[in-house]
Formats: structure tokens, C-alpha cells, sequence
């Protein structure tokens, strides 16, 4: 029995290399009885306007890009009831692609199109960030504005380096922010100048640290990461060190599991969801969405042998 499947790609992630693959791809969605819609997209949010409008259509929609098209194709499906979204692949083809690496698809156009038609489904949490969604990071603070902010020309011509060297520009001047943040039991007041909450094991160039490593995606738990503002240099390198050693919590950062955060500032906070922009609010609200996606994941996933 024929299926129907959408294929939306964005022909300008990474380096254009999906372009060099699309008759392969299609041709082994084609041979596993798919009848395919294609959609390149053609400008930003053309995913999530696509998808919200069609994608209770299709039995199975597949998406190529980098974490930001990914945001959108997920937000799209957020817009149907929960028996209307069908199951979503993913093949990664963006700069760093951290939620592929979370979901263990291969870097492999072949292999990771291979998953999208013949893996298996994996509930995983949603994160609601006020009134819109995320998939795996919402933060604020040092660096995270890199992603959206470093030119798609710099990323396609020197990949993951390029967010690393528009990172080490802003070590001299890291920000503050005095914030007051609810969480399930408990609540933190301070001066920080990062903070991320997680439903990831890889982000930002942090790969299953202690913290990360037994992160469970569909717990209906968020992981947060709290870095206090550091006064000189060594104390910066000792919030480095202890992360890396996998402490969950000190004199340096605080790590905390939740299922809900409120976020209080004096100031409009930039944030950023999946690697985009994601507004400037003074108050924000988040909230887990428990087993609210479904993905296509490989059977060898670690998270399917737990």
C-alpha cells in the first residue's frame, strides 16, 4: 500500500550537499512504497508554514537541514493534535547539527535517509517556551547568539570553526544578568552570564559530560545549566574544569532537572531556541511537553535499549 511522505530540504544548509544526493534519496523513499511531496524550502519559516498548513496529510514527513530547519519542521507539527503529527526523520545537513548527535543519526546522507524510511519511532519531549516550542535548547547569555548571528557564508566555508572563532571574540566581554528562576523544588537568585535548559546529550560542544550523559528524552525532565558571572580568569577556567569533570552543581554553576522553569529579569533577555533567534522577553515560562514527537530513530539507539 502506497504511504505519503513530504520531503522538505533546505538546499543552502551546510554546504548545499544534500543537492549532490536527492536522486538517491528519492529513489529509496520511492522503492519503500512512498509517494512523495518535495519542498525546497525557499526562504526562513517556509518549513513551518508549509508543514502547519499540510502536514496532517502525509503519513511520514522526512526534513533536511541543519537544527534550525529541524525547529521549524517540529514547531510546524506542534500546531496538530497529538494523533495528527505523523512520525518525523531527519536527515542532517547542517553546520554542527547537535540534535542528530542526541538522536544518533550518522553524518551520512545515505545512512541518515536510510533511518528516516527503515528505523523506528522514539516518543520524545518537547520543551514549550512561552507560547512557541523548542526541540532540545532554549539559553541566554555568552555565545549563544553565535549561531544566528555568524553568517551562513563563514559557516558553510569553515563549518563547526566558524562558531568557535565567533565565540572566542566575545570572551572578553562576558554579560551579566540578575535573574530569578523557578524550578520544580527549589528557585535560584543571582548573577549569571549563561544558561541553558536541555533535553539533549550533545549541545554547544558539551558531548555527554556527567551531566548530559544519562539524559533521558522523554522523562518529561528538562536539564538546566546555570554559569554564575565569574570575576577573573581563573574562575572561568575552574567552571570549564568542573563541568568537564561532571560536578553537578558548586560554587560555579548550578544543574538542576525540571519540568518547569520560570525565568524573572530586570532587562529584555535575547534567547536562543535550537540555535535561532528566539525573542527578547523580560518574563518567559517553560515547560516540558512530555512524548509530545515522535522521531525515526536507528533500532541501535541507545535510548531504545534502556
Amino acid at each position: 500500500m502506497t504511504k505519503k511522505m513530504l520531503f522538505i530540504f533546505n538546499p543552502h544548509s551546510g554546504k548545499g550537499q544534500i543537492k549532490n544526493h536527492l536522486l538517491d534519496i528519492l529513489d529509496k523513499f520511492a522503492k519503500a512504497e512512498y509517494d512523495i511531496t518535495v519542498r525546497p524550502t525557499q526562504e526562513r519559516l517556509d518549513a513551518y508554514n508549509y508543514i502547519k498548513n499540510n502536514g496532517d496529510k502525509f503519513d511520514r514527513i522526512v526534513v533536511s537541514g541543519g537544527d534550525g530547519t529541524l525547529n521549524e519542521a517540529v514547531k510546524g507539527l506542534m500546531e496538530f493534535d497529538a494523533d495528527k503529527r505523523p512520525c518525523l526523520g531527519y536527515i542532517p545537513t547542517g553546520t554542527t547539527n547537535d540534535f542528530a548527535s542526541t538522536l544518533e543519526l550518522p553524518k551520512s546522507i545515505a545512512k541518515s535517509s536510510d533511518i528516516a524510511v527503515n528505523g523506528v519511532p522514539f516518543k520524545c519531549d518537547i520543551g514549550k517556551f512561552n507560547s512557541t516550542t523548542f526541540n532540545y535548547v532554549a539559553a541566554f547569555g555568552a555565545f549563544t547568539d553565535v549561531p544566528y548571528d555568524t553568517p551562513q557564508e563563514t559557516k558553510n566555508i569553515l563549518g563547526h570553526t566558524a562558531y568557535v572563532l565567533e565565540g572566542m571574540k566575545r570572551l572578553s566581554s562576558l554579560p551579566s544578568y540578575h535573574v530569578k528562576i523557578k524550578y520544580d523544588n527549589g528557585e535560584f537568585e543571582g548573577d549569571i552570564f549563561l544558561c541553558m535548559i536541555l533535553n539533549a546529550t550533545s549541545v554547544a560542544g558539551l558531548h555527554k559530560t556527567k551531566q548530559l550523559k544519562n539524559v533521558d528524552l522523554n522523562d518529561g525532565l528538562f536539564e538546566m545549566l546555570v554559569f554564575k558571572r565569574p570575576t577573573n580568569l581563573i574562575e572561568f577556567q575552574n567552571i570549564l574544569i568542573n563541568l568537564m569533570r561532571g560536578e553537578n552543581s558548586g560554587d560555579e554553576y548550578l544543574f538542576v532537572k525540571s519540568s518547569y522553569f520560570e525565568f524573572e529579569c530586570d532587562e529584555n533577555i535575547k534567547w536562543t531556541l535550537d540555535g535561532e533567534y528566539g525573542g527578547n522577553p523580560k518574563h518567559t515560562v517553560i515547560n516540558v511537553m512530555p512524548s509530545a514527537m515522535t522521531f525515526i530513530i536507528d533500532k541501535t539507539h541507545n535510548m531504545l535499549k534502556e
